[in-house]
């Protein structure tokens, strides 16, 4: 091969390789996990039939809080599982609402709900509940382990609707509120087993045992909805 063609394939390559490092391993092809006309690619934790508490209304997954306030027992999760991945939705809560999106969530009869497993994107109405609340309680945290970055943090006001996103990928977590990245971690570190251990998810040992699983949103007993919601995978 002469001097020239080498330097063109040279070329090439490197082109290539700066290609894939700027992308970050993404995957270009999103994936809707709602359709905007039906509960398809869904289903209730643990359960089989239809779904009579999330309905579909002028198309807005709508959470109707039947459980009486419960935080379990209404909970959806995907047919799919994801491992490492770029989440992105549209919600708004009831005044005084409480809800939750969880993720890497093992389906089993041995859980009751998601959130023993999944780790959870907490979605609240943080002016409005009827009770005080812990910064790791709070809307955009990831509950009970890393409360949100308040200096960055724009909640819309109730009835508005926020925009947020989930970035996994090998154990480092981002979330995002309406364009501003507000929570960052890494799994499996000191600081994490040592959070893990001491609070909540002390007395549930399966939590976050997983890197790949389902994704759920939680009916608390209010009223919450959910809009263009998309996924894609990440290498």
């Amino acid at each position: 091969m002469n001097r020239f063609f080498t330097f063109i394939l040279f070329g090439i390559l490197s082109y290539l390789l700066a290609s894939c490092a700027s992308s970050g391993g993404k995957n270009d092809t999103w994936i809707p996990l709602f359709d905007g006309k039906s509960l398809a690619g869904w289903h209730g934790f643990n359960k089989a039939g239809p779904v009579d508490n999330w309905v579909v209304e002028d198309g807005v997954l709508t959470c109707l809080g039947k459980t009486g306030g419960s935080d379990v027992g209404g909970d959806i999760v995907t047919e799919r599982e994801f491992g490492n991945f770029e989440l992105e939705w549209e919600w708004k809560i009831a005044p005084g609402g409480n809800g939750g999106l969880m993720y890497h969530v093992v389906e089993s009869p041995k859980y009751k709900a998601p959130y023993e497993t999944g780790p959870e994107y907490q979605l609240i109405d943080d002016i409005g509940f009827p009770g005080k609340l812990e910064d790791w309680q709070k809307a955009g945290a990831n509950y009970a382990m890393n409360p949100a970055d308040t200096a960055k943090k724009q909640l819309n006001p109730v009835g508005e609707w926020n925009s947020s996103k989930i970035v996994y990928h090998n154990g480092h977590v981002e979330h995002w509120l309406n364009g501003q990245k507000i929570v960052e971690f890494e799994e499996g570190t000191e600081a994490w087993s040592n959070e893990k251990k001491a609070g909540k998810w002390k007395d549930y040992p399966d939590y976050k045992l997983v890197d790949k699983g389902k994704i759920a949103l939680q009916d608390h007993g209010d009223r919450a909805w959910f809009r263009n919601m998309r996924i894609r995978e990440l290498k």
